[in-house]
């Protein structure tokens, strides 16, 4: 069986901070309590031996991959799939999250929640972001038995890996955390979501 570690990066605000609908135009780098997330992850996977290890371009994304590979001996080559980079969010990119509910509505913000249909002005390609995903269990369908590969990615990204799987949890919650994790099992008879939304 080979293994999927999906990882959310840590925080991009702190306590305090006005926090915006942070999508793929604005790189932020992690923030002290994103970096503290990180480095919860990297704990938590410190015994795991990746072969391969994915993120985006984005910043939040690496340094989130770079405390969870670490300085480690054998560790994989960061490899940035550019897929994994957080969606688009239009006229709502880097907006606060109230004048993003009042410009769009309350159904729509259920709508993406739900089922991850994207409200008017965002640039979302589903079926692109599902591809993607696909291309990844294929790859991870060739591992070795007990290989492990981990993926950092960004929530709006993440949502779209339920879409693709062979089984998953039932009433799984599509948004994935800050900081949390979700593991996807493959097997001959398929791939399946093991875990979601955990967290250190």
């Amino acid at each position: 069986m080979a293994r999927l570690i999906i990882v959310r990066h840590g925080n991009t605000f702190d306590k305090g901070d006005t926090v915006t609908r942070v999508g793929g135009r604005t790189d932020l780098p992690l923030s002290s309590s994103g970096l503290a997330q990180a480095d919860a992850l990297a704990a938590q996977f410190n015994a795991t031996h990746f072969v391969a290890a994915f993120c985006s371009p984005l910043a939040r994304t690496r340094q989130t991959a770079r405390a969870i590979i670490g300085m480690r001996t054998n560790s994989p080559a960061l490899i940035v799939l550019p897929f994994l980079t957080e969606v688009d969010y239009g006229p709502d990119e880097n907006q606060p999250e109230d004048k993003v509910l009042a410009r769009i509505g309350e159904a729509a913000l259920e709508a993406w929640e739900r089922d991850a249909t994207p409200p008017d002005g965002w640039l979302v390609d589903g079926d692109a972001l599902r591809d993607g995903w696909r291309g990844l269990l294929a790859r991870a369908a060739e591992l070795s038995t007990d290989d492990t590969a981990l993926i950092v990615t960004s929530n709006g990204i993440a949502r779209f890996l339920p879409d693709v799987v062979d089984a998953q949890p039932e009433q799984l919650d599509r948004k994935l955390k800050t900081g949390a994790w979700g593991s996807v099992d493959i097997t001959p008879a398929g791939s399946r979501i093991t875990e979601w939304n955990c967290r250190p």
